[in-house]
């Protein structure tokens, strides 16, 4: 007929059967050795490019894509399960004119991103990479 002080399991509270210390560890991206690379990368692929005539925009799309896929290949290289890869490409003429450019991202620890600017006095480029863990 009385109350009784014993604590009654809250179904919210997890339960040890579930093996929370068996969770895999969180993988995270190594974003300093993907920027070491496009450091590299990129004044070795536009070193002597210059801003192509109208005829020959599509130097520009090549160049685009090769840095990209480029990038992504080392991003599977340095990590090649568990995250997503994005990798924007932007090749301008550089005509003197300023730029700004700003980024705000909310994720996990484990994501990252990595960026690089290159110019010359013909062409400015910026990459920037994202990976984003899956699980």
């Amino acid at each position: 007929m009385g109350c009784h002080n014993s604590p009654r399991p809250s179904a919210a509270s997890p339960s040890p059967a579930f093996g929370l210390s068996q969770s895999r560890p969180v993988v995270t991206f190594d974003a300093e050795l993907l920027k070491a690379y496009m450091k590299e990368l990129l004044p070795t692929t536009l070193r002597t490019a210059t801003w192509p005539e109208p005829r020959e925009r599509d130097k520009v799309k090549a160049w685009m894509k090769e840095i990209g896929e480029r990038v992504k290949k080392r991003m599977l290289e340095i990590q090649p399960r568990d995250f997503k890869y994005i990798v924007l490409t932007q090749i301008n003429e550089n005509a003197g004119q300023g730029g700004r450019a700003d980024l705000v991202c909310h994720w996990e620890d484990s994501d990252a991103v990595a960026q690089e600017v290159f110019a010359n006095d013909s062409i400015i480029c910026i990459c920037v990479a994202f990976a984003v863990r899956t699980i």
